[in-house]
C-alpha cells in the first residue's frame, strides 16, 4: 500500500501547546515553529487563541484549542460560554471534552446536552468541533460506542480518544495512560457514522505511529511532535 502523501499527512496534524506551565513567549516560540509546515492547527489554551491566531497570520495553519479542558467537569453552559469566546478570538476548531463522571453514571441526556450545546456555537460560528472521550477513563467498550452513537445524532465534526492528560493511577500508585489504541480507534470508527471523522490523540510521537493510525481510518492526529514527525517524513521519503 503506497504511503499518504507528504501534505495529506501534515494536513490531518493538530499540534498541541497545552503544557499548563507554558508561558506567552514559549507558546509564542512555539507558534513560530510550525509556520513552515502545512499543518491542520495548532491546538492552544484558551487564552492564547488570539496569540496564536497573530503568530500564525499569512499561513493555513487554523487555530484549535480546549472547551472544558482536562476534565471535562463544567456545566454544559459553561462549555457553551467558553466556546463562544473562543471562536470570537479567532478558533477555528474547538475541542470540548466529555463529563467523564456522567458518561460512567449512564446520565446520557446530559451527556448529550453537554454536547450538544458546544456542538451549537460551533455551528453558529461555522467551526469545527471534536468530542474528547478520555479512553483511558473509560474501560468498558458500551461507553465509548453510547457516545459515538450520540456524537453521531448530534453530528460532530470529530470524536477523540485523549485530552494527553488522562493519567490513570496504578496499583503499584504511578500514574500513566495508553491515549489512542488500535482497539479504541477501530471502534470509534466502526460506531460513528461515515461522515464524522476519528481523532487519535495521545502517544502518537512518531511517523511510523502516525502511518498506522492513518491506516485505521483515523481523519485528524492531536500531537506535540508534528514538526519531528514531518522532518521523519521529509528524511525517509525524500521530500
Amino acid at each position: 500500500m503506497q504511503n499518504p502523501s507528504y501534505e495529506y499527512v501534515a494536513g490531518l496534524l493538530d499540534h498541541a501547546l497545552l503544557t499548563p506551565t507554558s508561558t506567552d513567549a514559549e507558546l509564542r516560540k512555539g507558534c513560530q515553529a510550525l509556520r513552515e509546515f502545512p499543518i491542520a492547527t495548532v491546538c492552544i489554551k484558551p487564552h492564547a487563541v488570539k496569540l496564536a491566531a497573530e503568530e500564525l497570520a499569512g499561513t493555513s495553519i487554523g487555530v484549535c484549542t480546549v472547551i472544558g479542558f482536562p476534565h471535562g467537569t463544567p456545566l454544559p453552559s459553561v462549555k457553551a460560554f467558553e466556546a463562544e469566546q473562543a471562536f470570537l478570538d479567532g478558533a477555528r476548531e474547538v475541542d470540548m471534552v466529555v463529563n467523564t463522571g456522567k458518561v460512567l453514571g449512564d446520565d446520557w441526556e446530559f451527556a448529550r446536552e453537554d454536547i450538544a450545546s458546544v456542538t451549537a456555537v460551533a455551528r453558529r460560528h461555522k467551526g469545527i468541533i471534536k468530542v474528547i472521550f478520555e479512553t483511558d477513563f473509560l474501560p468498558e467498550d458500551r461507553h465509548k460506542i453510547r457516545l459515538c452513537e450520540i456524537c453521531s445524532e448530534v453530528k460532530v465534526d470529530f470524536v477523540k480518544t485523549s485530552t494527553g492528560f488522562g493519567f490513570v493511577k496504578g496499583r503499584e500508585g504511578g500514574y500513566d495512560y495508553c491515549g489512542a489504541t488500535d482497539h479504541d480507534l477501530k471502534l470509534m470508527r466502526k460506531h460513528c457514522l461515515p461522515d464524522v471523522g476519528v481523532k487519535a490523540s495521545g502517544g502518537v510521537r512518531n511517523l511510523d505511529r502516525a502511518l498506522e493510525v492513518i491506516a485505521l481510518g483515523v481523519t485528524r492526529i492531536g500531537t506535540g511532535s508534528a514538526p519531528a514527525i514531518l522532518r521523519e517524513y521529509r528524511e525517509r521519503f525524500g521530500v
